[in-house]
């Protein structure tokens, strides 16, 4: 192709994308963006798209009726959020739900006009996609998912659980996070909101999980946090599986950590948050500025013990500890 034809043909589909958009618009057709961080199989993923579906359906808005969404599933790969971040905002969508911190700064990098609702982002100030939290200030806004204070109730829970333990090795992937740098920070900062030692632990690739875990259950009086963690959550059922394998006590962000076979988690729930962001879409779409409205914090939480995991790695949990749980697997 000529290099002429080339540029035109370039031209012609940044010219088309707007004039798309503007003819959905006119139809009564509006076209929303989703960029999730599990892979399309996940079925905890599928269960996050079907609470966004039916909160949106609730407000009004039906995919296949008068909203058409783009879907696209990075499955916790660096290049995939990049290539679909760029698929999504060359579509010029309404608006875009952001799953996940990665998912987040791809967009951000890209557009500046585009509105953003996130679902589950860490520290949206800190990083630059926001002005504050009670007023964003750009085209960015929605829903965070974890703060620093979360840890202490990490080692709180596996010191009730295992009171024995000293130490956790917090598991993370900074090529696909570099915002725990940060995080980790400002946890150092407080060690006195902690129950125990927390040990930063770098797992770039499976064969640092199938090496580490291991090393770790080698060590006296050790524990395990998987926190908000995009490879963790694509590979939380190796990790859970290695976890009991070694016999290390550990606890998630990610519920489905306990059933496959972790001793416990405690986050956010997450359904419930991909709701409330169904939430932003329908004001966004009706007319509201992302600039104007607040990002917010979780508010419902759920804590799931898995007591088979627990006899399994000879604990005896206390009848107080269990009776918090939300879930207790048996």
């Amino acid at each position: 192709m000529r290099r002429r034809e080339f540029m035109t043909l370039i031209g012609g589909a940044a010219v088309a994308g707007p004039i798309a958009a503007r003819a959905q618009q006119e139809s009564g057709l509006r076209r929303l963006g989703v960029l999730m961080g599990p892979p399309a199989g996940d079925p905890f993923g599928q269960t996050y798209a079907a609470a966004l579906l039916q909160a949106l359906g609730s407000a009004g808005w039906h995919e296949g009726g008068n909203l058409h969404v783009d879907w696209r599933w990075a499955g916790g790969d660096p290049a995939l959020y990049q290539s679909y971040a760029a698929e999504l905002v060359a579509l010029s969508p309404d608006v875009i739900v952001a799953n996940g911190s990665p998912a987040v700064a791809q967009l951000h990098r890209l557009t500046g006009s585009i509105p953003i609702v996130c679902a589950l982002v860490i520290d949206p100030v800190g990083l630059g996609f926001a002005d504050s939290l009670s007023h964003p200030g750009g085209n960015i806004t929605g829903f965070t998912f974890i703060n620093p204070e979360m840890i202490g109730k990490w080692t709180g829970l596996l010191k009730d659980a295992v009171p024995t333990l000293d130490r956790a090795a917090l598991l993370y992937n900074p090529k696909i996070n570099p915002w725990y740098a940060k995080f980790l920070q400002e946890i150092s900062a407080a060690p006195h909101a902690l129950a125990m030692e927390v040990v930063p632990t770098i797992i770039e690739t499976i064969e640092d999980l199938q090496a580490r875990i291991p090393a770790l259950a080698g060590a006296a009086a050790t524990g395990l946090i998987i926190g908000p963690e995009s490879f963790m959550i694509r590979h939380v059922h190796e990790v859970a599986a290695l976890a009991q394998a070694n016999r290390l006590p550990g606890i998630s962000v990610y519920r489905q950590f306990a059933p496959e076979g972790g001793l416990m988690s405690y986050g956010p729930d997450i359904a419930d948050l991909f709701r409330h962001a169904a939430g932003y879409v329908d004001r966004i779409l009706r007319g509201e500025k992302p600039a104007d409205l607040p990002l917010q914090q979780p508010t419902k939480f759920e804590y799931v013990i898995n007591l088979k995991v627990a006899k399994l790695l000879g604990l005896n949990l206390s009848p107080s500890l269990i009776a918090t749980a939300d879930e207790v697997i048996e």
